[in-house]
């Protein structure tokens, strides 16, 4: 196997086709840290699907000066994590599996961490247990403009809909809004439950 290295930004429960790039296992995952935070991305955003459409969750973030991803606070001005684990909660109790990983997933809200990159690192641990991986991964040790790794700092927009090939699956709206595509992987794992894996390995990366 030829193994590529590969940095990945870090998200907040992060899109599916994130995962696809994460869990392949031809590639070594470094994290990116170092990196000027960037404005309404998924580093600090996961899109669910609520009973409107598409739904932003955005973990609200301190001003402190810092540009700096690794130092980037979380704000305290509202209570996010509560508002977050109830839009969850609307959006996927009806769903097959949310019921199966509910008390794993609420875990995440439970988190106190001060940093986003560290929430960010402790919620994906619990989707790993969920998804029953252990994929390893490191950090970097400094911002480099031109990376020696496939950079996937720009990738996965936002804003712009998903590159990736993806199939449609049963979503728990879809019968009234239609298939959204290449949300966080909790609207995967709600819906397909194990078989989460599997889709996951199919889609196919264009890099």
């Amino acid at each position: 196997m030829n193994m590529k290295n590969v940095l990945l930004p870090v998200f907040y429960l992060p899109p599916i086709s994130w995962f696809s790039v994460f869990l392949d296992p031809e590639n070594e995952i470094l994290f990116e840290q170092f990196e000027s935070f960037p404005k309404q991305t998924y580093r600090n955003r996961a899109n669910i699907y609520g009973a409107n459409g598409k739904l932003s969750l955005i973990i609200p973030i301190a001003h402190n000066g810092s540009r700096a991803f690794k130092d980037i606070e979380i704000a305290h001005r509202e209570d996010w994590r509560n508002l977050h684990w109830k839009s969850i909660k609307t959006a996927y109790q009806s769903s097959p599996y949310f019921e199966f990983y509910e008390d794993k997933l609420r875990k995440i809200y439970d988190l106190k961490e001060k940093y986003v990159l560290d929430f960010n690192l402790k919620a994906l641990e619990v989707i790993q247990q969920i998804l029953k991986t252990q994929k390893a991964y490191s950090l970097n040790t400094e911002y480099i403009k031109i990376p020696e790794e496939i950079s996937f700092r720009e990738k996965f927009s936002a804003k712009h809909p998903s590159e990736s090939g993806m199939d449609s699956y049963y979503q728990t709206f879809s019968d009234k809004l239609g298939f959204l595509e290449d949300l966080s992987i909790l609207d995967l794992i709600c819906n397909k439950g194990p078989e989460s894996m599997t889709y996951i390995k199919n889609i196919k990366q264009s890099y």
